[in-house]
Order: C-alpha cells, then structure tokens, then sequence
C-alpha cells in the first residue's frame, strides 16, 4: 500500500513563510507525478503545485512567485516552500501523487492522498 504522510502545517502571520514536506512510502515515484492540493473551509479543493515525472514544476496562478515545490528523488519525499504567505492561503494541504507522467488540476487524476496538514495564515 502507498502512504503520503505531510508535516510542517501551522500558524504564521501574513508575509511569514513555511515549508511543506510529504513522505511517500510503498511506491517509488520519482519518474511520476506528485503535488499538492488545498481546500478551504466551503470551498473547492483545488491544484496548488505539482512536478512531473521530467522534473517540470507547475503552480497555480495565485501562488507563482511565492511557492515553490521541490522533489528529493533519493528520499522519495516532496517539499513545499511557502513565501509572503496570505489570509487567502489559509487551508487544508494534501499531498497528491500519481502513476502517471504529466501534471493536472483535476482531482480524480491523483490516486493517492495524504491525509492533509493545516496551513493558518492570520492577518
């Protein structure tokens, strides 16, 4: 069985930084896709960041320049780097990965879900 385990979720004041790690077990997905997902309270779960199984990174649009994901191939794990962190960032984070080669933002494409970390970010 695969297990996704996420850490590093807390409290942080706006324009304050955290980093994200998930763990991947039972299944090495260094030439697959992996990423992370985020929902708020009453609203969608929606694509934050993923990397493909080439290495390309992809982000959503409100998070370029602020976000960066990064894949420890040896460690199977991923990492989210978290800047200038906003209210508007405040939300469950899930650790997503997949067998497949390209990233999407659709949820029925990932197969496999962390059980979430919670990000605060207080104003």
């Amino acid at each position: 069985q695969v297990q996704l385990v996420e850490s590093g979720g807390g409290l942080v004041q706006a324009g304050g930084s955290l980093r994200l790690s998930c763990a991947a077990s039972g299944r090495n997905f260094s030439y697959f896709v992996m990423g992370w997902f985020r929902q708020a309270p009453g609203k969608e779960r929606d694509f934050v960041a993923g990397v493909d199984g080439r290495g390309y990174t992809y982000y959503k649009e409100s998070v370029k320049g602020r976000f960066t994901i990064a894949r420890d191939i040896a460690k199977n794990t991923i990492d989210l780097q978290m800047n200038k962190l906003k209210p508007e960032d405040t939300a469950v984070y899930y650790c997503v990965a997949d067998l497949a080669a390209t990233v999407t933002t659709a949820r029925a494409n990932y197969d496999y879900w962390g059980q979430g970390t919670q990000v605060t970010v207080s104003s």
